[in-house]
């Protein structure tokens, strides 16, 4: 059996998108959602965030949903990271709360958001050990003091070992379907074949499930992501070498502003020469020439 991965845009919405029962299995596994906070049923919300008023930014995600308790839901799975990503998330998050509210409603009405976001990149290179990071508006000093509205979970894919997890079983389940399963899977994980949630997953996955043209989209998702991969790399070159560049040209020009110091500073000490001829001689300021004498 021929699996394709799960991470893909195409694949991705396939599996979260269209079967609502495996979007709630992952939102409970993922989320820090308390027992009496799980989530039991959905309806698909359209991915296309849009603005109310024609100036503003149209932004898609790749699967929105609400519960009956009319809290949202936003999941996107990003191959490559950015710290503009993390604006984005924002952005989306709070452009979903925002809409809840129109001339009728009043404030204490609004309902939670929540993010969910898969990485398959490190970004918090400093904390190796940690691959769930959950955020909340919480109080500078009391961080048990939260505005409740906007949460944030991000997950680094690639940090994720099946130990990390001992206590929530999906949790670890559906991150080693997310890590585990690929092109070049030749044997499927036998846990994953045996829970009934990421066994349909996995069915959703196989290759022989999709159409031509899926694959063909398919296909296209990598051949585009290896040349935005590309690009991000060659920018990220150029801006460090423009950084050494003008590193050198600062390091010079302070060179340049040290020797002109020391050789007014000689002139002024050892030469007995004028204040003003020496300002003439280096360019510097009298008032600078006059504070070497001190």
């Amino acid at each position: 059996m021929r699996y394709l991965d799960p991470k893909a845009d195409l694949t991705f919405k396939k599996i979260f998108g269209e079967h609502k029962d495996l979007l709630i299995s992952l939102l409970n596994a993922l989320l820090p959602l308390a027992d009496d906070e799980q989530i039991e049923s959905v309806e698909y919300l359209s991915p296309e965030l849009v603005p109310d008023t024609y100036v503003g930014k149209n932004s898609i995600v790749d699967v929105r949903c609400r519960d009956v308790k009319n809290r949202q839901f936003i999941v996107e799975m990003q191959m490559l990271w950015t710290e503009a990503f993390k604006q984005r998330v924002l952005f989306n998050a709070s452009k979903a709360f925002v809409r809840q509210l129109d001339k009728k409603r009043k404030y204490e009405f609004l309902q939670p958001v929540y993010s969910l976001n898969l990485v398959n990149e490190i970004f918090m290179k400093e904390y190796p050990d940690e691959f769930i990071h959950n955020y909340n508006v919480v109080h500078e000093l009391h961080s048990d003091e939260i505005i409740n509205g906007l949460h944030f979970t991000f997950v680094e894919l690639p940090k994720f070992q099946a130990h990390s997890i001992k206590e929530k079983k999906m949790a670890v389940l559906w991150l080693r379907f997310l890590t585990e399963i690929d092109e070049q899977t030749k044997v499927v994980p036998q846990e994953l074949l045996d829970n009934p949630e990421t066994s349909k997953a996995l069915k959703t996955v196989e290759e022989s499930a999709m159409s031509k043209d899926e694959l063909l989209a398919y296909e296209d998702f990598w051949d585009k992501l290896g040349a935005e991969r590309l690009l991000f790399v060659d920018s990220n070159k150029r801006s460090m070498e423009e950084g050494r560049a003008e590193g050198r040209k600062e390091g010079l020009a302070e060179g340049v502003a040290k020797g002109r110091a020391e050789v007014a500073r000689n002139l002024l000490l050892n030469m007995g020469m004028s204040v003003e001829d020496i300002s003439k001689a280096t360019g510097i300021s009298k008032d600078e020439i006059e504070r070497y004498s001190c």
